[in-house]
């Protein structure tokens, strides 16, 4: 005895033997097919271009703008690290502008940090990093006020308080800074990998939808010698139109992408790379100070900050191997002066580091290099005026970047989703004109 599910499928393909038996019934079943076919075609079409849409929109205002605020917050929590490093140098001559620098910072920081949360979802592996740096960065601050406190006082302890405190910020907050910006790149990554997908199934699908009109039009032909069947060349040329507008639509917003990434994206995080190596070269500069030539440590950091930077001490001015060069490479053309200018502004600063290095260890003049190198007068003769220029070349070279990301990736989404909208109605418009191609051949049999 036969299940019923085995009666039912055998019932089934004998209706459809029976119905193919006679040309009307061959003629129904191919306009079935070749509705089905046109409909998936645009439906599938329009779903993968919506899912591409999907992921060009959360290139430019999501995960590129988490990328951004992940490097902005490693920058303005190692710039606070250095201006509280110069504030505590400078003591009770500490100019207002570079409290206010500090201050501003921190708030920055914080106030990034919880946008990000915000804005992140509950399964991003960035969500543990901001949990950290949000429960870190008040005790970071706390330190640094205690040391004011007690620097303001002439009480030696401050110093240990800040070297404490910026112990915290080189191997917690700046470490979970980089941790958060990588898992923000890969995220980015991601999304661009995503809108920049080829759809391979809208495009097999269209070769079958072409292959299953031509052969239902050859069939025509050979029995009714009826060279044009005016519903099913309508039906070819909608599907064709559906797969040119997939590929123009998909190449332009392929190029924009790739423009975005060669020319915004990728160039930014090359430069935040070199940013990071001059604040942390400018931290350990200040740091060396604050600790009185008690340890190398910081002399050692500078060194490995500024190779990291710009290469080996004896490098040619101009000839970089390090981060400055990486950003030099990758930076549009519009940005690379201002990244030119930053290698200048570190040779210059390098060299005033080492006059300042050479008063303190061959003069023992501490007083003397700590002058050469941070004072509150605004000489611009100093590390510090060197190092602010390297800081703003650079700061300029990112504000080009953003713009030329901005301006080739907007947009895209809009595209491909208007893309999506055309497959759709060039589907149905398809199944439309193929069921009244083969109608007009069902009438002659009435």
């Amino acid at each position: 005895m036969q299940r019923p599910s085995t009666a039912v499928a055998t019932g089934v393909r004998a209706r459809l033997a029976q119905a193919t038996r006679t040309p009307p019934g061959r003629l129904r079943l191919a306009g079935v097919v070749l509705a089905v076919l046109t409909v998936a075609f645009g439906g599938l079409t329009a779903w993968q271009l919506e899912t591409r849409a999907q992921a060009a929109d959360r290139v430019v205002s999501y995960s590129q703008p988490l990328s951004r605020d992940a490097a902005e917050i490693h920058r303005n929590l190692a710039d606070a690290a250095t201006t509280a490093a110069s504030g505590f140098l400078l003591a009770g001559a500490e100019p207002d502008e570079v409290r206010s620098r500090y201050e501003q910072d921190v708030a920055t920081a914080a106030k990034l940090i919880a946008e990000a949360a915000a804005r992140t979802t509950a399964t991003s592996p960035a969500q543990g990093s901001l949990a950290r740096l949000n429960q870190q960065l008040p005790v970071y601050a706390g330190l640094v006020e205690t040391a004011r406190a007690d620097n303001r006082q002439g009480i030696p302890l401050g110093g240990g308080y800040l070297r404490y405190a910026s112990e915290q910020m080189q191997t917690v907050l700046l470490p979970t800074a980089a941790e958060l910006a990588a898992a923000e790149n890969q995220e980015l990554a991601d999304d661009y990998a995503a809108a920049e997908a080829v759809p391979w199934a809208a495009y097999g699908l269209a070769l079958v939808t072409l292959a299953a009109l031509a052969w239902v039009q050859s069939t025509l032909f050979r029995r009714t010698n009826r060279v044009f069947n005016i519903g099913l060349l309508g039906a070819t040329a909608a599907v064709l139109a559906g797969a040119l507008w997939l590929t123009v639509t998909g190449l332009a917003t392929d190029a924009a992408l790739h423009r975005s990434s060669r020319e915004g994206a990728g160039p930014l995080e090359a430069l935040n790379s070199a940013r990071a190596d001059v604040l942390t070269a400018r931290l350990a500069e200040n740091l060396h100070f604050v600790a009185r030539g008690s340890t190398t440590k910081y002399a050692d950091q500078w060194a490995k900050a500024a190779e990291n930077l710009a290469g080996a001490e004896k490098t040619p001015p101009g000839r970089y191997s390090g981060s400055l060069a990486d950003a030099f490479h990758k930076a549009p053309e519009a940005a690379k002066p201002s990244v030119q200018e930053a290698g200048k502004q570190f040779d210059e600063w390098r060299r005033r580091h080492d006059a300042a290095r050479t008063l303190e260890v061959d003069n023992a003049d501490y007083q003397g290099a700590l002058e050469a190198t941070v004072t509150a007068k605004g000489d611009a003769a100093t590390a510090d005026a060197a190092f602010n220029a390297t800081d703003k070349a650079l700061a300029q070279a990112a504000d080009i970047e953003q713009d030329r990301f901005t301006k080739a990736a907007e947009g895209t989404g809009g595209d491909l989703r208007a893309a999506a909208v055309a497959a759709a109605l060039l589907g149905l418009l398809a199944a439309a004109a193929a069921l009244r191609g083969l109608g007009r051949r069902l009438a002659e049999y009435r």
